[in-house]
């Protein structure tokens, strides 16, 4: 039995009346799983011989009445085609960046019946410690570290991002090292400079686009290692502490 086989099997039996009362619309769920899993063969990237990197994230786009329709059921079906998804990259060697994710998000431009889906590979990212950034410490940050929509304060003398436990930054993508790279913060008169050194890492790194061992890093840097992006923000703040 294939995978979309039992996904269909699972739903069924699981909340059969109320898909079948839900997918009035031409979107069904089987056609929804097939996109996905298309998605994500199409996505596929080698990193060894027996490994491929796929996303993780995955936005499915619906015209306003199917979305209507879906909204009610979503949080079931995202998982349904997440288990989905994880038994689809088992049998294939996939290895996927982080925890699957799936929401349903309503297109104006999308007739009944038509919908789009879009992926993107999004790394688990922990600061030292495990805990979570305080929102204090970002505001009084000058500069600040996005990835993956989060900002993390970029403080004297800096921090190490790689994907090992010892990293003060983890980044739990498979194409970046244990101890990836070093950005080194250093205090200045009217703001602090920035830069990064590859610390050896078995894929390197990309600055704006270019391969580098190191660079001085400005407002709205673009740093690519592995398949996470970097972006480098310095925050001018007010007296009163909020930005500008």
């Amino acid at each position: 039995m294939g995978v979309l086989q039992r996904f269909e099997n699972r739903l069924e039996s699981m909340v059969s009346g109320a898909f079948a009362r839900a997918f009035r619309s031409e979107v069904q769920p089987v056609e929804v799983a097939a996109a996905l899993q298309r998605e994500v063969d199409n996505s596929a990237q080698i990193l060894s011989r027996d490994r491929r990197l796929v996303p993780n994230n995955f936005h499915v786009e619906l015209s306003p009445a199917d979305h209507e329709r879906l909204s009610q059921y979503g949080s079931t079906l995202a998982q349904e085609l997440a288990e989905m998804l994880r038994e689809h990259a088992d049998e294939q060697s996939y290895v996927f960046t982080g925890p699957v994710s799936i929401s349903f998000d309503k297109d104006d431009e999308l007739g009944t019946g038509r919908f789009r889906v879009r992926s993107s590979a999004l790394a688990r990212v922990t600061p030292a410690g495990g805990g979570n950034v305080s929102d204090t410490a970002v505001r009084r940050a000058n500069v600040v570290l996005e990835v993956n929509g989060m900002r993390h304060p970029l403080e004297p003398p800096g921090l190490v991002i790689g994907r090992g436990a010892d990293a003060d930054l983890r980044i739990d993508d498979p194409g970046v090292s244990r101890r990836h790279a070093e950005i080194r913060v250093m205090p200045g008169a009217n703001a602090p400079a920035v830069s990064i050194v590859d610390l050896g890492s078995t894929n390197g790194m990309l600055v704006n686009g270019q391969r580098v061992q190191q660079a001085q890093l400005d407002d709205g840097a673009d740093v690519k290692i592995g398949n996470t992006s970097l972006t480098v923000r310095f925050v001018r703040s007010r007296e009163d502490g909020s930005d500008v």
